[in-house]
Formats: C-alpha cells, sequence, structure tokens
C-alpha cells in the first residue's frame, strides 16, 4: 500500500475516533503510534545507578546494596534483578491503561521500551530465555489476557531472545498484594507457582518479565519454582520499579 494512502488512512481514523495521551490526556498527533505524548513520554524515568546490585531497588544514599540483600531479607532463588524505568505518574498511567482498560495495543510500545533500555544491562546477557509471570486461569478469564505474556511476546524478538510460553503456571489464585506488608507478601505467594513445562527450563537461564516489580515476593516464588524444576539460574527483568 503507498504511503499517501497509509498516512490518509490514519488521518481519517484519528479523525473518527480520536487518541489522547494515556498520562494527560493531550489529543495525539494523528502520526504519533507511542500512547503518551511527546513530553509525558520525555518523562519516563530508566533506572539508573545507584540501584542494588542484586535487586535492583534505587539507591537514594549511594552505596552497593540494598537494606534487605546485606541481610537475609533479599531474594534468593532470583539471582537478581532489574527495571527499565522507575514506575512514576507518567508510566503508571499507561500500566493502568495497559492492565486495567484494556489497551492491549500498549504492549508493542511497552515491550519496544523494555528491549532498548535491556541494553544497559549486560549483567542479564547470559539469560537468554523468557518466561512470563503467569495469571492463575480465574484471574485470566476476568482480564482476558495476561499483560506478562504480552510484553515477553514483544521483548523476545526485539532484543533476539526466545520466550517460552507455558513454561510456567500459577497454581494457587492468590489474594491482591497491594495492601500486604512485604512479610504478607511472601507468605501468600508461597508455593503459588509451578513449572508446567519443566523440560523447557531445565538447565537454562531464565529471565523473567513482569510489568512492575515492588517487593520481588511474586518473582522470587516463580524464580523458586522454576529453580527447583532445574533451572540454571533465574533472574528477572520488569518494565517499571516501585521506588
Amino acid at each position: 500500500m503507498k504511503p499517501g494512502i497509509v498516512k490518509a488512512g490514519k488521518w481519517l481514523l484519528n479523525a473518527l475516533l480520536p487518541r489522547t495521551c494515556a498520562h494527560c490526556a493531550l489529543d495525539l498527533h494523528y502520526l504519533e503510534e507511542a500512547p503518551l505524548c511527546p513530553g509525558c513520554r520525555a518523562g519516563l524515568e530508566p533506572l539508573s545507578q545507584p540501584y542494588c546490585a542484586r535487586c535492583g531497588l534505587p539507591l537514594q544514599d549511594g552505596g552497593r546494596d540494598c537494606y534487605d540483600c546485606r541481610g537475609s531479607g533479599g531474594p534468593r532463588a532470583l539471582a537478581l534483578a532489574r527495571s527499565a524505568f522507575v514506575f512514576n505518574a507518567q508510566l503508571r498511567s499507561a500500566v493502568h491503561a495497559f492492565k486495567y482498560r484494556g489497551r492491549k495495543d500498549l504492549s508493542v510500545f511497552l515491550s519496544r521500551e523494555m528491549a532498548r533500555e535491556l541494553e544497559r544491562f549486560p549483567e542479564l546477557s547470559a539469560y537468554k530465555f523468557i518466561v512470563a509471570v503467569p495469571l492463575h486461569p480465574a484471574k485470566l478469564r476476568e482480564r482476558g489476557f495476561n499483560q506478562a505474556e504480552l510484553l515477553a511476546g514483544g521483548l523476545a524478538p526485539a532484543a533476539g531472545l526466545f520466550h517460552l510460553e507455558g513454561a510456567a503456571a500459577r497454581l494457587r489464585d492468590t489474594r491482591s498484594q497491594t495492601t500486604l506488608s512485604k512479610a504478607e507478601r511472601r507468605a501468600n505467594m508461597a508455593g503459588a507457582f509451578g513449572a508446567a513445562k519443566p523440560e523447557l527450563v531445565k538447565g537454562r537461564s531464565i529471565l523473567l518479565v513482569d510489568d512492575v516489580a515492588t517487593t520481588l515476593a511474586t518473582l522470587e516464588a516463580l524464580a523458586a519454582a522454576l529453580k527447583n524444576a532445574g533451572a540454571k539460574a533465574v533472574a528477572a527483568y520488569t518494565l517499571a520499579r516501585e521506588p
């Protein structure tokens, strides 16, 4: 199809169904493919140093490791965790539109941004196989899609990685982590995951993919399940990290 026809089609579609920025609601230019206006997109904050060498938590006061990773409260099965961005207001709006307002199309933009930022973390280069954090079947029916699976599906080809679909399963429909303390989150996630296809993870270095990391309780529980199934090592890469 000729570029002029494609351009005219986009203009007409935008006239009929105008698109607005997922954060500030400003009208988007009809050729703008991103879900954020240029100003809000520029407000995305890549995760930058200093952050914990192991769990990737931003460190306001500097140093190499966070308090938990210096003691016994840090991740055990999870070798390390990194995130593309800080979970600031602009990204929060985009993620909420993606997860809770059915904007599956946002996965294209978000996974592309994850692939671009992944290059900043050479420590993850040994992890060639991606496993998305699975949803429980009941939650999957309710939402209609698994946001982590969509992100993993976009990230893998963009970053030259292998997406192991269906390798892990959620065994329990755990309650929301939002209001729980760190200890309660870990207890809530205990035994929540299993390896649905252990032959896919055995002997491999696995990179877990999810949208937002907070305490890493979910990622740690999934890492433990995959290690028990024979994974050589497990790390995590998320779109965003709660500061």
